[in-house]
């Protein structure tokens, strides 16, 4: 015992606890938001004049769903809060969303009839009181519409459809009345653009129009010399919606009432983003801004990370990744704050594995310890210069197949005579002693401890120094999991203590964890899209 320990001993200390009761999600800004725990479809979406309400429109269900935001325009305040009944009795594939500025009415125009049609809210802005009132087809100039839009006095539409490649403009001799609406001969082709126009966008003052674009997945920008006229439209500039990977099927493009924020609406990864702009309305000032605090990026070195780990004085992070099969490494500058993180280098595993899942260092950094998923061993690996993985040669491998099919979490004990290793085979921890220190090649199994009550998909695992708290995370219920030890290190003594959901607003695909050595920070691996990186939970 040190004598920094007797002293605390002896004055009746208490080590700091990990109650994940007490864990804060503390990041911004959240730019995106994932409707797929709602419903995993999205063919278009729209927000209320006012950015309090978000909507979303699948052609799977013909169904509305409605969204509340307690800070208007701000997606990380997102909640879901009811659906409408099905629209299907007015035709199937529903492709767009519009709201009249007051919520009493909404349009949709659908492709089975190619019609538009609209629909009466007793109660503005509450779905569950949508009713049916008559349609208008636009199947001569627009079949296979895709987004509509209103001019704000109700008087002008506009429907841009894929089959043509085109926007179409309408008069309404009735403000609002869909049934007066006739084509007004005025068109605009987006064909060179984009062959797969999905939405649009105009502008208050009606000089700018936006369109979504499939093909490309860019948002288009046009000036409209004559206000209001589509037949005037030039071609301005783009957006590339699907930078880093960031969406794959563009669905839809709505702007923030000052035009200082821009929503795209996407179908492949079923997300909403928002983007900023420097100069309001000026598609060449949009930017898409990463998290700022708690947060760092790692996609550039790898888009599938798997697992994290931390020097034991926090100035160095590594992070194994599935992709590129490496294990790459970063400088912090600021100990255990990874915003401050920097890349500095990396080490190939692929020709031992094509699968890396876990990761592990000796406290003195001489030693590294991979897990991986198609042979399922732990790989060891000799750094000849401590915790510089540029120096790490292979040494030996240990099989775990026996008891887990598919390791992931990988742990040791901090004097190497037991290693850890949990993965969804077992849905369990397993214990192995090893009879010398940090030699997997002596490694026995000698116990498991099951996670399933708590997590059927486990895939990290860390235990705080002292060996009496184990930590798992999963991506079934897309939490944290804290368990109890009685006797250090033996799990077989471990009971569930508390558990920490991670925001389902992000849909966080958790695959790895890393509590610091103070318990003030717990590190979680992230591998969905755009946030493939490591976020950080306080304690």
């Amino acid at each position: 015992m040190t004598v920094r320990s007797i002293t605390q001993a002896a004055a009746g200390f208490k080590p700091k606890v990990v109650d994940l009761a007490t864990a804060e999600f503390n990041v911004s800004p959240i730019n995106y938001v994932d409707v797929s725990p709602v419903y995993a479809h999205m063919t278009s979406g729209t927000f209320s004049s006012d950015g309090t309400k978000m909507y979303i429109v699948s052609t799977i269900t013909d169904i509305i769903y409605e969204y509340d935001l307690s800070t208007a325009w701000d997606l990380s305040t997102v909640t879901h809060n009811q659906n409408s009944s099905s629209i299907t009795a007015q035709g199937t594939f529903p492709n767009a969303l519009f709201f009249k500025s007051d919520g009493t009415k909404m349009y949709v125009p659908e492709n089975a009839n190619d019609n538009v049609n609209e629909y009466n809210l007793s109660t503005a802005w509450d779905i569950s009181t949508l009713t049916y009132s008559q349609s208008f087809s636009i199947a001569t100039e627009a079949p296979g519409p895709t987004g509509v839009w209103f001019k704000p006095d109700g008087t002008i539409m506009y429907v841009v459809c894929f089959t043509n490649d085109a926007v179409f403009q309408y008069t309404l001799s009735t403000a609002w009345d869909v049934s007066t609406a006739s084509y007004a001969s005025k068109t605009k082709s987006v064909a060179t653009e984009d062959s797969i126009p999905t939405g649009i966008f105009l502008k208050p003052d009606g000089t700018k129009m936006w369109i979504s674009g499939n093909t490309n997945d860019r948002v288009y920008e046009y000036s409209l010399s004559t206000a209001w006229d589509v037949s005037t439209a030039s071609y301005s500039t783009s957006y590339l919606a699907n930078f880093d990977g960031l969406e794959t099927s563009l669905v839809n493009v709505y702007f923030k009432s000052d035009g200082t924020g821009m929503f795209t609406f996407g179908g492949g990864n079923r997300k909403v983003y928002k983007h900023d702009l420097s100069t309001a309305w000026d598609l060449s000032t949009a930017t898409f801004n990463y998290p700022s605090t708690n947060y760092f990026r790692t996609a550039t070195q790898d888009n599938s990370p798997q697992a994290l780990f931390f020097k034991p004085d926090g100035t160095i992070m590594y992070q194994v990744g599935a992709q590129n099969d490496k294990v790459s490494q970063y400088s912090l500058s600021t100990a255990w704050d990874i915003t401050t993180a920097s890349y500095s280098q990396a080490f190939s595993v692929l020709t031992q594995t094509g699968l890396p899942r876990g990761l592990f260092f000796k406290p003195d950094g001489t030693k590294m310890y991979v897990s991986e998923s198609i042979t399922d061993t732990v790989l060891e690996y000799d750094l000849s210069t401590a915790w510089d993985v540029s120096t790490a040669s292979y040494s030996q491998n240990f099989s775990v197949v026996t008891q887990e099919n598919n390791p992931i979490g990988l742990w040791f004990k901090d004097d190497g005579a037991k290693m850890f290793v949990v993965g969804t085979g077992s849905d369990a921890v397993q214990e192995y002693n090893l009879s010398t220190a940090w030699d997997i090649s002596t490694a026995s199994h000698s116990q498991g401890f099951s996670v399933a009550t708590e997590e059927t998909s486990p895939l990290g695992l860390s235990f705080t120094e002292d060996g009496r708290q184990m930590l798992i995370v999963g991506t079934t219920n897309r939490a944290l999991f804290a368990y109890d030890l009685s006797t250090a290190w033996d799990v077989s003594t471990a009971s569930y203590s508390s558990t920490f959901n991670l925001p389902v607003l992000l849909y966080l695909s958790p695959y790895s964890c890393f509590v610091n050595s103070d318990k003030s920070k717990i590190y979680i691996s992230n591998q969905t899209s755009p946030d493939d990186g490591v976020y950080a939970l306080d304690l």
